[in-house]
């Protein structure tokens, strides 16, 4: 909103108001403000919750320090959405494209959570919403930012073109190349099913490749393979982060971090200069949403006043949820979805854990008679606490393999 605002004002030569326009000063109100509001929020709600009594109920797991967090409020994930959402509201461009679907995925998630700890927490049922309904909502908004990515006019992708190609809308733009030398390139904006690979020569992948045998109708029928992949990856790490917030500040450091980095991403991957110097794909107008995960860091890290060791309040599968399907629509828009299992590290073996930890426990019974387990427990987290790790250790040590995961990330985009 404040973009329009100051937009007019700069239009009507007011001094200062051009600062609005850099997306760098905005990104910056943006953290600020989400860290004051998750600071200034966070303590009235966990005012209120304590009043009405709304605390987690604990199973026994036999987990140190486990029962010292009975009756903590749950449920915060609300400071996180109120910290994202105001300042994007505030900060961003509210008719671009990728901003849209941002602000759609969080508050469609953050319903889904909410549900869930609703049923969990007032109407008194341990199991919550049942598995089957919070699939459907993921793949609903998989369904919903798989279409809107690849029939959106305003999606495009810009790429070099031929001088001889025959495409209209070609722009020129005046650039220097690697070498140092002044260059005149050919742009065009196309609809591309092309997405970001890591280790390879060009960097890129086409998922229409996956339908090639189709022939000359595999970029007809490469939007089933996009939306499919799309429901998958909303899904998988939207899940990965609720299994890693089983610690206090686990899933939001970690958030946090990935954050950080996906906002680099997207900054450079909005830049054409950064983006030619990187050889990377450039995908107009996608700069905006630094604004965006600006908000999202904020909101992760004001959230970890409250949600670091001993926690005064849990975000729930309200924040859980939002914060994981929010870091894989992002990267999806930004086409550096397949970079999620580097990136993504720490949820991708959390999700890993409970899966290897079911499917030999199923295995084993059937074939002995009795279930065996290979991690004393599951999540992988709670597997150390089972060793007799502490949870600040823990925790710090995921975070340290967590930043390492996420410089292997951006280095990826010259290692090929």
């Amino acid at each position: 909103m404040f973009y329009y605002f100051f937009h007019y004002l700069e239009a009507h030569d007011i001094p200062g108001a051009g600062m609005f326009e850099y997306i760098s000063f905005r990104s910056g109100l943006a953290i600020i403000t989400s860290l004051i509001i998750s600071m200034i929020i966070g303590k009235s709600i966990i005012r209120y919750l304590q009043k009405k009594q709304i605390g987690e109920t604990i199973r026994d797991l036999d987990l140190e320090g486990q029962y010292q967090k009975k009756g903590t409020p749950t449920m915060g994930g609300l400071i996180i959405l109120g910290s994202i959402l105001i300042p994007s509201l505030l900060f961003a461009k509210l008719d671009n494209i990728y901003i849209i679907l941002m602000l759609i995925t969080t508050v469609w998630l953050g319903a889904v959570g909410f549900t869930d700890d609703y049923i969990k927490v007032f109407k008194k049922d341990k199991k919550g919403l049942a598995g089957k309904f919070k699939v459907m909502g993921q793949i609903g908004l998989g369904v919903i930012v798989g279409f809107t990515l690849y029939y959106s006019d305003d999606v495009v992708v810009r790429e070099e073109v031929e001088a001889d190609s025959g495409l209209s809308a070609v722009e020129i733009i005046e650039g220097v190349d690697n070498t140092g030398q002044q260059q005149s390139y050919m742009m065009h904006d196309m609809k591309s099913t092309k997405t970001t690979i890591p280790f390879f020569k060009n960097n890129e992948f086409d998922y229409a490749y996956l339908v090639s045998f189709l022939g000359d109708k595999s970029r007809k029928w490469a939007w089933v393979v996009f939306v499919i992949i799309t429901i998958l990856i909303v899904t998988a790490v939207s899940n990965g982060a609720n299994m890693t917030d089983g610690l206090d500040g686990l899933a939001t450091g970690t958030s946090a971090i990935i954050g950080a980095t996906l906002g680099v991403l997207a900054y450079v991957s909005g830049n054409m200069i950064y983006a030619d110097y990187l050889n990377i794909m450039y995908i107009p107008f996608t700069g905006e949403l630094v604004i965006f995960i600006g908000a999202f860091v904020g909101a992760t890290v004001g959230f970890m006043w409250y949600n670091s060791y001993p926690a005064q309040i849990f975000m729930g599968d309200t924040g859980s949820l939002s914060l994981g399907g929010i870091i894989a629509v992002f990267a999806i828009i930004i086409r550096k979805e397949l970079l999620i299992p580097i990136l993504c590290g720490i949820f991708l073996v959390e999700n890993l854990s409970v899966l290897i930890q079911v499917s030999y426990f199923k295995y084993t019974k059937r074939k002995y008679g009795e279930g065996r387990r290979i991690f004393r427990m599951a999540p992988l987290h709670h597997h150390y606490q089972k060793k007799g790790y502490t949870e600040p250790k823990i925790v710090t040590r995921f975070w340290i393999v967590g930043i390492m995961l996420a410089i292997m990330t951006i280095v990826t985009l010259k290692i090929r």
